[in-house]
């Protein structure tokens, strides 16, 4: 990838934010800048909140302390319509492509446009935006497939149209290769890289799979108790000496962990 030069103030900035589910704490103090136009994995073992982070930038997780700002906005003193017009400059990749299954494909693409853009974009427009989203991810010509008649990698991709379909000056990809086959993951980081040089908007993605990570990013971030506890650029995160980053690198789990793991399922 491509070095990105930073602007004097971030995009997307995290400053000291908090959230628990009743006593599951998720965030104690989470601080993170994101920069126009690079690419930017959030990486962790599972259930450490990096979904949850994406969701509360986009408002459909409420923070319990803590600033996210996007382009000098503070998002936790939203209300609902101004959060909507957020919503039309970021868009997210849910895990699951999150199609409706009562939609067929070109419908599932046009859904965002329909959304926020019904009285900017005539039918006609629409539907050439739809064209052109399934273009760029290698499906032309599926408008009329349903949901059920995709592959896993298919559905992947077709989410990824929609995502892009509103020309998003963000877009948030959750766990975008887990369930795929290593050729459709190969395919996914591919479309992923070849996005972000074609239209250069900035990219947060979520990953357990440090094969794509390494792979797509400009920088990399790891959640770790709550915080960040290494954010840095590919090969300097690859060269961390935090015993935590390198043991999640390598897939290890720590002593003390794994001592636990045993005892506990015995």
């Amino acid at each position: 990838m491509q070095p990105v030069i930073r602007e004097q103030a971030p995009l997307i900035s995290f400053r000291g934010v908090c959230k628990a589910f009743g006593p599951k704490v998720v965030y104690r103090g989470l601080d993170l800048d994101v920069y126009r136009g690079e690419v930017i994995t959030i990486v962790g073992g599972s259930g450490v909140g990096k979904s949850v982070m994406l969701k509360m930038l986009i408002g459909l997780l409420a923070v319990d302390r803590g600033s996210i700002a996007f382009d000098g906005h503070e998002i936790t003193a939203m209300s609902e319509d101004q959060l909507s017009r957020v919503r039309q400059r970021i868009a997210m990749l849910f895990q699951s492509g999150a199609l409706f299954d009562s939609l067929n494909v070109g419908e599932n693409v046009a859904y965002g446009l329909e959304e926020h853009f019904r009285q900017k974009m005539s039918k006609a427009e629409i539907k050439d935006r739809v064209a052109w989203a399934l273009g760029l991810v290698g499906l032309p010509g599926v408008e009329e497939m349903r949901p059920a008649d995709l592959s896993g990698g298919m559905r992947k991709r077709v989410g990824l149209a929609r995502a892009i379909a509103v020309q998003p000056e963000v877009v948030l990809y959750d766990e975008p290769t887990t369930g795929l086959d290593p050729i459709n993951t190969a395919r996914v980081n591919h479309m992923i890289m070849g996005l972000q040089e074609k239209l250069h908007f900035t990219s947060m993605v979520v990953t357990h799979d440090m094969k794509s990570a390494f792979t797509i990013s400009d920088r990399m971030a790891m959640v770790h108790s709550g915080t960040i506890i290494c954010q840095a650029p590919v090969d300097e995160f690859r060269a961390s000496t935090d015993p935590r980053v390198h043991d999640f690198i390598e897939g290890r789990a720590p002593v003390k962990e794994s001592v636990e793991a045993l005892l506990s399922s015995g």
